[in-house]
């Protein structure tokens, strides 16, 4: 039976995280009462610390539009931008997006307010494209900021080499484009010693998030990467460079060592470790999981985990000596990070299959994105050719209810736990 630390500890990261999601979007919703207008951001590469700084309320359209399909009002929405004229071939976070600002930002979660900035980068092509719709409706000024990818696999460049030092000074100076349009449409002046604070935050929060990653690793995993998972990443980006963020995540520290001292798992029967490559499929959010958990399988980590923290999963920290150079150099590091684990990704897993002890992975392309689901099938060839790892690749979206079919995706799902347990029996039996 439990004792009084376990029921004051384990669960308390979800439910501390679904309170200050509740919280964020009342903010949001004071913010767009007031007629105040906000800055609007990606999670990869949102700049918060730096945004922070002139006071703007921050938006994140993504999070906004997956939450319609969490609470299976998607359809709404996407049929609404469809009729307004865009195709259904459009990434479904951008329809969802349209009808909102149609709606005069009403969300199930509240209302969020108009932008007044759109500030990115490059990390997904559709960003840039996104951002012009609010251009157009809104005639808002926007700055896209350029990060350098990497080369070709495994040509990343790191602090100390030339390349990095030259793409380092041209993100920096990017920055200090931005620093002057952030005043005029905030009417803020900046306080580098406001960023310092901000940074600070950053620091404790990517500290505390990097270790959360790590305890995963234990047997059983302290936490599902796929549901918990998208709870932190709200967190994470919502909350990033301000105390509450850091605070979290320095208690969900506490409650993942206190589940893996005492071997408390996410699941009570935890028979397969599973990699999660893609972006989770919404509309059936709850149900898709417990496809995987009913057969005592759990995702361990995901290539979502890291691109959708902005590549913050690295733990980067800022040196707050030289704050423009260092958020230039955490922001060239974290995006470049992310965008690898979209498009060289072969290694990356099979340092987590061995960091994790995973049994398989799952990839999952899906109708609305292009540039995750891209090259999914080739990537997961090419893993095949080096690692004899089992795969499954299952197709659903992360909005579009209509193209999603439950009954296809277990049959699919459970033929591959039987393929799972098939090696299990033989592996056995060649050590008997």
């Amino acid at each position: 039976m439990a004792d009084v630390s376990d029921a004051t500890i384990v669960g308390r990261g979800n439910k501390d995280g679904a309170r200050l999601f509740r919280e964020w979007f009342e903010g949001l919703g004071a913010a767009a009462a007031a007629g105040r207008g906000a800055a609007y951001v990606f999670v990869m590469g949102s700049l918060a610390e730096l945004l922070r700084v002139f006071d703007l309320p921050i938006v994140f359209p993504e999070i906004n539009s997956l939450q319609t399909a969490v609470r299976r009002v998607a359809h709404e929405y996407l049929n609404e931008a469809e009729d307004y004229g865009y195709s259904p071939d459009v990434c479904g976070y951008v329809k969802a997006d349209v009808a909102t600002q149609l709606r005069g930002g009403d969300l199930p979660m509240g209302r969020i307010p108009k932008p007044g900035i759109a500030v990115y980068t490059n990390a997904c092509n559709t960003y840039i494209k996104w951002a012009e719709i609010w251009e157009r409706m809104y005639h808002i000024p926007t700055f896209t900021l350029d990060i350098p990818g990497t080369r070709a696999a495994g040509t990343q460049t790191w602090p100390g080499d030339s390349d990095f030092a030259n793409d380092r000074r041209y993100v920096e100076a990017q920055l200090h484009e931005l620093i002057p349009l952030l005043e005029r449409v905030s009417g803020v002046g900046f306080d580098v010693d406001r960023l310092r604070e901000s940074m600070e935050q950053a620091n404790l929060m990517s500290r505390h998030w990097k270790r959360v990653l790590e305890l995963n690793r234990s047997r059983p995993s302290v936490f599902n990467a796929l549901t918990d998972g998208t709870i932190y990443l709200g967190v994470a980006n919502g909350f990033r460079g301000l105390p509450q963020g850091a605070a979290y995540f320095a208690d969900l520290v506490e409650e993942m060592e206190y589940k893996s001292a005492h071997g408390i798992g996410t699941i009570t029967d935890e028979r397969y470790r599973l990699i999660f490559v893609g972006v989770p499929c919404y509309p059936i959010f709850r149900r898709f999981s417990e496809m995987f958990t009913e057969l005592g399988g759990t995702f361990v980590t995901s290539t979502y985990l890291r691109f959708a923290s902005g590549g913050a999963s690295r733990g980067f920290e800022y040196d707050t000596r030289r704050p423009l150079e260092s958020l230039a150099q955490g922001v060239l590091i974290s995006v470049r990070d992310a965008m690898d684990n979209m498009f060289y990704q072969t290694g990356i897993l099979l340092e987590m299959v061995d960091q994790f002890q995973a049994d398989g992975i799952v990839y999952h392309p899906i109708k609305s994105c292009r540039t995750v689901s891209t090259g999914l099938a080739d990537s997961r060839r090419a893993l095949m050719r080096q690692r004899d790892v089992p795969s499954l690749y299952i197709e659903s979206d992360m909005m579009d209810r209509r193209v999603v079919s439950e009954a296809q995706l277990k049959n699919r799902i459970d033929a591959f736990f039987e393929g799972l347990a098939s090696r299990e029996r033989q592996a056995a039996g060649r050590q008997a």
